[in-house]
Order: C-alpha cells, then sequence, then structure tokens
C-alpha cells in the first residue's frame, strides 16, 4: 500500500458516485448551518456592546479586553481539536460543542455583570475553538481535495451570512425585546440544530477518520481506513503551512476587529444609528460572499482540469489580501461616512478569499486520517490574531481625539499587518511542492 492513494483520493469509489455529490452538498449545507450558528454566536457580542457598555459602565478597553479573552478561549480550544477527534466521533463531538455555545449563552442572562460576561465569552471561546477543524474534515471528507476550494468558501460564508441575514434580526431583537432575549435564542438555535445533525449525517468517502487501538489488530493492509502517517512537525514547518498561517493570522486579526467593534465604528464612530449599524454590519460580508464564491469556483474548475495550485491557491490569494490591506491604509484619510463604509467592506470581503483558499491549501498536503489535527492547529494559531487585535482597538479608540479618528486608525495598523502577511504568503505558499516533500 503506498501513501499517495489513500491520502489523496482522486474519485469516490464507485458505490458512493450516484449519491455523494447530492448528499455531499446536503451534509455541507447541515454544516453551514453550524458555522452560521457558531458566528452568530460570535457576532451578537458586537451588536450588545454598546448596550452592555452603558448597563455595566464598561469602558471601550474592558469591552476589547472581553473581545480578546473569547479569541484566547478560542485558541487553546482550537489545539484539542485532532485529540477529541480521536476520542470521539465527529457526529457527537459536534452535539457536544453546540451545546457547550449553547449553554454559554444563559448564565449571563441569570446573573448580569462585567464577570460573568468575561466568563461566559471565554466558555464560549473554548468550545468553539475545535469546531473550525471539524467542521472541515466533515465536509472535506465529501469532496476530493482539487474540488474544496468551493466548500471551503461556503464554509467561510457562513460567518458572512451570519452578519447578513441573522445581525439585523439580532439588532431587532436587541431592539425591541433587550440583549438578553437574544441570548437565550441563540441557544435554542444551537438545540435545535444538534436534532437536525443526528438525523442526516454520515461520514463521506475521502477521508479515513484515526484508527482507534482496539481497531488496530483487525485491520489489514488493504483496509482504506489504515494511511500511514507523517510526523506532524514535518508538516507545521513547510513553507506552506507557515507562509498560509503569516497571512491568515493577520486576517484573521482583522475579521476579530470587525466582528467586535464594526458596529460600534458605524455607530459611534460614524454617527449612523444603533438599527442602521446592526442592518449594515452584514455590508463588508456581502462583499466577502461575492468574492469568495468567485474565487474559488473558478479556482476549483480550472484545479480539476490540472491547473497550478502553487498559482490558485497560493499567488491568488496572496494578491487579494495584498488588496486588502492597502484599502485599509487609506482609511485615516476618508472623511466621507458612506465611503468609509464601501473602503471597509470592499477591502475586507477581497481579503476573506485566502480562509477557504489556504485551508484547502493545507488540506492538501497532510494526510487524510491527520486532517483534524493539522487544522486544528493551523486555526488555532490562526486564532491567536483575535487575541490582542480587539483589545488593541479599544484601547486605540479611548487614546484618540475622536471615535471615528480611533477606528481609523485602528483599521490602518491591521492594513499594514496584513500587507506584509500577504508578502510573506506569495513567497512561500505552494502546496504542490511541499505535498510531494511530505507525501512522496
Amino acid at each position: 500500500m503506498t501513501l499517495s492513494k489513500p491520502a489523496l483520493p482522486t474519485a469516490a469509489p464507485p458505490r458512493e458516485v450516484g449519491e455523494s455529490r447530492v448528499r455531499a452538498w446536503g451534509l455541507t449545507g447541515v454544516l453551514v448551518l453550524l458555522v452560521v450558528v457558531n458566528w452568530a454566536d460570535k457576532a451578537v457580542f458586537g451588536l450588545v456592546a454598546q448596550p452592555l457598555a452603558k448597563e455595566f459602565g464598561l469602558t471601550s478597553a474592558q469591552i476589547g479586553l472581553v473581545g480578546s479573552a473569547f479569541f484566547l478561549a478560542f485558541t487553546v480550544g482550537g489545539f484539542f481539536a485532532g485529540i477529541l477527534h480521536k476520542w470521539m466521533s465527529l457526529r457527537w463531538l459536534l452535539v457536544l460543542l453546540s451545546l457547550g455555545w449553547a449553554a454559554s449563552m444563559i448564565p449571563l442572562v441569570v446573573v448580569a455583570g462585567f464577570g460573568m460576561l468575561l466568563f461566559t465569552r471565554m466558555m464560549l471561546g473554548f468550545f468553539e475553538g475545535p469546531a473550525g477543524a471539524l467542521v472541515h474534515t466533515g465536509v472535506y471528507s465529501w469532496h476530493p481535495a482539487e474540488k474544496r476550494g468551493l466548500p471551503g468558501a461556503f464554509l467561510a460564508s457562513g460567518a458572512s451570512i451570519a452578519k447578513i441575514a441573522i445581525a439585523p434580526l439580532m439588532a431587532l431583537a436587541v431592539a425591541s425585546w433587550g440583549w438578553r432575549a437574544t441570548f437565550v435564542i441563540l441557544a435554542g438555535v444551537g438545540v435545535v440544530w444538534c436534532v437536525l445533525w443526528l438525523f442526516t449525517w454520515k461520514e463521506g468517502p475521502y477521508m479515513q477518520r484515526p484508527v482507534r487501538k482496539s481497531e488496530r489488530e483487525t485491520t489489514t493492509a488493504t483496509d482504506s481506513v489504515v494511511v500511514a502517517k507523517v510526523p506532524l512537525t514535518k508538516i507545521f514547518f513547510t513553507p506552506t503551512f507557515l507562509g498560509a498561517l503569516a497571512a491568515v493570522f493577520t486576517m484573521y486579526a482583522l475579521i476579530t476587529v470587525v466582528l467586535t467593534w464594526l458596529p460600534s465604528y458605524f455607530e459611534v464612530g460614524l454617527g449612523y444609528s444603533r438599527v442602521q449599524a446592526g442592518t449594515m454590519f452584514g455590508i463588508p460580508s456581502i462583499a466577502g460572499l461575492f468574492f469568495m464564491f468567485l474565487c474559488t469556483s473558478i479556482s476549483d474548475r480550472l484545479m480539476a482540469r490540472g491547473a497550478s495550485s502553487r498559482i490558485l491557491r497560493g499567488i491568488v490569494p496572496g494578491i487579494a489580501l495584498l488588496i486588502c490591506g492597502l484599502a485599509l491604509v487609506t482609511m485615516p484619510f476618508i472623511k466621507t461616512p458612506i465611503i468609509a463604509v464601501l473602503v471597509v467592506s470592499v477591502g475586507y470581503g477581497i481579503g476573506t478569499v485566502i480562509i477557504p483558499q489556504f485551508n484547502a491549501a493545507i488540506s492538501e498536503i497532510c494526510p487524510p486520517q491527520q486532517m483534524a489535527s493539522v487544522l486544528g492547529v493551523f486555526m488555532a494559531l490562526m486564532a491567536t490574531g483575535g487575541l490582542i487585535a480587539p483589545y488593541l482597538t479599544g484601547v486605540i479608540v479611548d487614546s484618540a481625539a475622536t471615535p471615528a479618528e480611533g477606528y481609523a486608525t485602528a483599521f490602518q495598523i491591521f492594513g499594514i499587518a496584513t500587507v506584509i502577511g500577504a508578502v510573506i504568503a506569495l513567497c512561500a505558499v505552494n502546496a504542490t511542492r511541499d505535498r510531494v516533500r511530505i507525501l512522496g
């Protein structure tokens, strides 16, 4: 048995072909719904930041600290993705995590205060940390390596859907019933998703799960579940992994700033009403959806025809991130509110292209049964970009002459960071080269 065949299959087993396309996209849709719930739980904090600040007497730095604490717990939780996947099946693991998200919403409703706010957001972050890698593992099990960009874009679009479709509804709920009711509603949605998941999930044909000790004695050399592993450090120190990590680190820092502060920027910095700010929260995500689906649909088609992974999953997303950074650098020079909204939206939207493309590039260079472990570490390290970014933004806003000036300066700083990340990715990411080095 050779490593390359099972690790990177090019076609589903014949018996799977008839059903896999329908089921593949159906189950991809179910997991996208989970990502929407995931990001709605994240995004609600940005929408209630000002009501919480008023009720609890919080400063901008304290709000930023809560945002950063969330991503600290999120990062720690992400490192457990591979371990949890070995211990529990994906079916029950995602149920456990989703119920954990729901449970984290309730304590703040009962016992309100800054301490409980900090604790519950960290609890939510810890339970959400492993989810990204596990969701991608499940979706990739139904799609071959050369066609994972578009499914990855659908997963990444969960964040945009949450901000486009769910955030305005949450903003109305906050305005009509208060932030407590919104938290209870989100908890109920997480429980409902678990029921849907339990009735639909089945593992796909393009990925082998980890082999447990009790199964090793009964597996044979012809079993498809057996695939030779490679040392994880061999994957982690490839130029592709490190270059992609440098890029997504800076982009994720920007994502956390947008998630935590964009409604406040629109409301306090640009002068829009709270409901307008909640509705406009989705504008950058609309741009993100457009660019992600445009880029990944084209790249997947070209990859299936033999086009270069180096170009489509290295150079193109690197250029997209570069454009994003250059757009944000101009923010302090823009004085018209609608133009500021447009620049943030387009720049952010183009930059989001790197998330599904670099996730797909990472999936190319590791054996299937190590996917959850590798993506778990990749996404956990990526999330470290959110540890300091929300808090730093709060400090910058508190120190600035006006909120508008503070937000513009913060966006400029993160724009410079993304330019640096883009240059590193352009030079380093080459999944085809590193796959040969690792898998042979």
